[in-house]
């Protein structure tokens, strides 16, 4: 495979299983140093890479803790791609949302978005080169009921990518945003979106099975390399033609 991340230090925030996993297996077969940043053991991601002639570490970290945040950074000589893949998603009627769960869900999905990206942009700005690829939802353009939590963490997803490019473009720093569909993981099996596996694309998308974890590796190996040095401030759908833009 291209090594055209050869060098480079990639961050992946959830990726010791799921779509944060294959992500980390992606960007370290193209040549970076994957590091997982998980409230998980990522060994078995680590193993994967390693398969694959990969490098990889990873930390104990909860991405949603300031303290946390700060002292993982603090171990760490650089970090050139931050991928910002952690996030929850538990389906709630809006009358049963408490205000503790509605606080937990911006911690985890906006929170961690923010405080990584805090914590590694001043090293980007001193290189003058830095990928920031956040991960929303295409959820955000739907109808689905029982979501409002979780849709409004990812709009604030969509529009901290766009007000974070604005700012870091002058420094060579690109912040984009990846939407995917619904996912088959062993997370989401194990939840209430199993029951929409089989209608949600066949109705909804233009592709019409069920999206997979490697099908969104593509894009960010993609937009964490040179080829997307132009590209910046954008939401990309990965989602079998689902939404358009």
């Amino acid at each position: 495979m291209n090594k055209r991340l050869e060098g480079k230090v990639a961050v992946i925030t959830g990726g010791a299983a799921g779509i944060g996993q294959a992500m980390a297996v992606r960007l370290a077969s193209e040549g970076a140093h994957a590091i997982i940043a998980d409230i998980a053991s990522a060994s078995g991601t680590e193993a994967m890479i390693r398969e694959v002639g990969g490098i990889a570490s990873s930390a104990l970290v909860d991405a949603s803790s300031p303290e946390a945040v700060k002292t993982f950074a603090g171990t760490l000589e650089r970090c050139d791609i931050l991928v910002n893949n952690a996030g929850i998603y538990p389906m709630t009627a809006f009358e049963d949302i408490r205000f503790d769960d509605w606080k937990r869900m911006f911690a985890i999905n906006v929170d961690s978005q923010f405080l990584m990206a805090q914590a590694f942009v001043p090293g980007m700005k001193a290189r003058r080169w830095g990928r920031i690829i956040n991960l929303t939802s295409t959820t955000f353009w739907l109808k689905i009921a029982s979501y409002v939590n979780y849709v409004s963490t990812k709009g604030a997803n969509i529009g901290f990518t766009h007000a974070l490019s604005a700012e870091l473009g002058p420094f060579g720093i690109t912040v984009n945003a990846i939407a995917p569909s619904l996912v088959r993981t062993a997370t989401t099996e194990a939840s209430e979106l199993a029951g929409m596996f089989e209608a949600l694309p066949a109705q909804l998308q233009s592709i019409p099975r069920l999206q997979v974890p490697e099908d969104l590796t593509g894009a960010v190996a993609f937009l964490a390399s040179d080829d997307a040095a132009f590209i910046t401030g954008q939401v990309i759908a990965v989602d079998g033609g689902m939404v358009r833009h």
